[in-house]
């Protein structure tokens, strides 16, 4: 059934008058009766009584009409609900963010977006940076922040931070007065660790144990404010990025300059390889890369 043989019904039935039908379609009149004896043929009922004087609706053709109506509105609500889609006037993204870099880089980059695209909602999930890999591998969010290695084959990405992990320690710490440490110097140190789904769960003792010891772990947890106010407690030592060493207070503890070998955190936002992107998300894609991306990458 073709949604024109419903368009001209409908007009045919408002005006009561095939001829009337045709010029307000501006199509000839023989097209309109064709079109609605194909309409009846294939409903197997006649939706006209064309024995009156002027032409009126069967029992049937009035029950047709208001399915007709129905169908032809949800058709007109549907072109609508896609241009609208389609030129960035509504719609929904998901975004992974590991918790250390939602604060630092994202609050104004989501004002201007939201400034642009008012009705696009942006949906944030707090979660590890291995946890959004798989998130976003399975296509339950759209996009996300994770933390460099990531698999190229599964994942297109782009880099948007270069940084280094910096000791944290507390003021009376035997190491609080260096400029550097080696990580061979923490061997026997008690560590506070971001819990299992952060990828520095995993790098972090792959480094310790590359320069000949095995971390002794005592705490774990997804909140590096909680991790730095413990290790400020003299309960530990911590690594974190220099983004987050920034943000603590040099009064509170120290943080020191970590060499031999340095461990790397390199942020990426990652998107499904050869997986649909809505509208939205493509467009979110291209203004994060157009103002976050590092240059000469």
């Amino acid at each position: 059934m073709d949604v024109r043989h419903l368009q001209y019904f409908l007009e045919t039935a408002k005006r009561r008058s095939f001829t009337k039908a045709a010029e307000a379609l501006h199509v000839t009149q023989p097209t309109i009766s064709k079109m609605i004896r194909i309409l009846e043929e294939e409903l197997g009922v006649e939706l006209f009584d064309r024995t009156a004087r002027q032409i009126v609706l069967t029992d049937a053709g009035e029950a047709v009409m208001i399915q007709a109506q129905q169908i032809v509105r949800s058709l007109e609500n549907l072109s609508v609900d896609l241009a609208d889609v389609t030129s960035m006037r509504k719609g929904q993204i998901r975004i992974g963010l590991p918790p250390m870099t939602g604060a630092p880089f994202f609050p104004e980059l989501i004002a201007a977006f939201h400034k642009l695209y008012p009705r696009i909602g942006i949906r944030l999930i707090e979660e590890g940076a291995r946890t959004i890999e798989r998130e976003v591998e399975s296509g339950s969010l759209d996009l996300g922040v994770a933390v460099l290695p990531v698999d190229a084959e599964r994942f297109d990405m782009f880099t948007f931070v270069k940084e280094e992990l910096r000791l944290v320690v507390h003021h009376g710490h035997r190491l609080a007065r260096r400029q550097t440490v080696r990580l061979v110097e923490l061997s026997g140190e008690k560590f506070l660790m971001f819990r299992e789904g952060f990828t520095l769960h995993e790098s972090i003792p792959a480094a310790c144990i590359q320069a000949g010891f095995k971390p002794d772990v005592i705490y774990e947890s997804s909140q590096w404010d909680f991790l730095s106010g413990m290790a400020e407690a003299g309960l530990g030592v911590a690594l974190l990025p220099e983004t987050i060493c920034r943000k603590l207070s040099p009064d509170k503890v120290a943080t020191i300059t970590l060499v031999s070998p340095r461990i790397p955190w390199h942020l990426v936002m990652i998107w499904r390889k050869e997986g649909y992107l809505s509208y939205a998300a493509r467009e979110w894609l291209r203004f994060s890369k157009e103002r976050l991306s590092l240059p000469n990458l």
